[in-house]
């Protein structure tokens, strides 16, 4: 005779059953979000990451952009402004160069103080200024002036120097005020010569006040060396 299974089918065991079943889903339930708030933690962090890595390199882009701007802007300001420099002069010629080597000198017009009586003198092509364009003028203002026959040390004369020059092709043009260093030395009866020395940068007067900028400066020289020769 074979054994009987007996089997608990009482309401109070199939309740306890159930109370398990509710226990392992509600478990399961909790795990599954559990990794489903874990997943959502690290994809919100490689987002946070991945954003931040793109703005870092924006930013370190747009600065070394903004830094290559900045200094595109500083050489193209360096390279438009002229400053010119006399070059191995002899006794009656100073010969022109810029500081820049990038500049390339078209044309030039050098204007005197009107009390000399001038017109200006104009170069093509190769930049240089010559004793011979203001000396007897010079002289003659000298002689008005009761300044003394030799010098006593570098005297000046007052320029406007307008330069027409190329950079990269791109024209531009530059009005400077110099000043040109020369020595006088001689007698009257028997002659001056005037040495020219160099030229240094004065300023660069606006517009219509160049003129004006240009004789002011010949009267305040004049008036400098007859004070210093009384």
């Amino acid at each position: 005779m074979e054994p009987v299974a007996v089997t608990d089918d009482s309401p109070e065991t199939a309740s306890k059953a159930e109370a398990k079943a509710e226990a392992r889903a509600d478990e399961a339930a909790a795990i599954r979000r559990r990794w489903i708030t874990l997943g959502e933690v690290l994809t919100v962090i490689a987002v946070t990451i991945s954003g931040l890595t793109l703005w870092n390199s924006w930013s370190q882009r747009s600065d070394t952009e903004a830094s290559r701007t900045a200094d595109d802007r500083r050489a193209s300001a360096r390279a438009a402004t002229l400053v010119l420099t006399a070059t191995g002069a002899d006794d009656d010629t100073l010969a022109l160069k810029t500081a820049s080597a990038e500049q390339s000198v078209q044309s030039q017009r050098i204007a005197f103080p009107a009390a000399l009586g001038l017109s200006a003198a104009e170069t093509t092509g190769e930049p240089r200024i010559e004793a011979a364009w203001f000396e007897s003028a010079l002289k003659k203002a000298r002689n008005a002036a009761k300044l003394p026959d030799n010098s006593r040390g570098d005297e000046k004369l007052p320029v406007l120097v307008t330069t027409r020059f190329l950079v990269d092709g791109t024209s531009h043009e530059d009005v400077a005020l110099y000043e040109i260093g020369y020595s006088i030395s001689g007698r009257w009866l028997g002659g001056h010569s005037i040495t020219l020395r160099g030229i240094s940068l004065l300023s660069r007067p606006r517009g219509g006040a160049a003129q004006g900028a240009l004789d002011n400066r010949w009267k305040h020289l004049l008036a400098q060396e007859q004070a210093a020769g009384n």
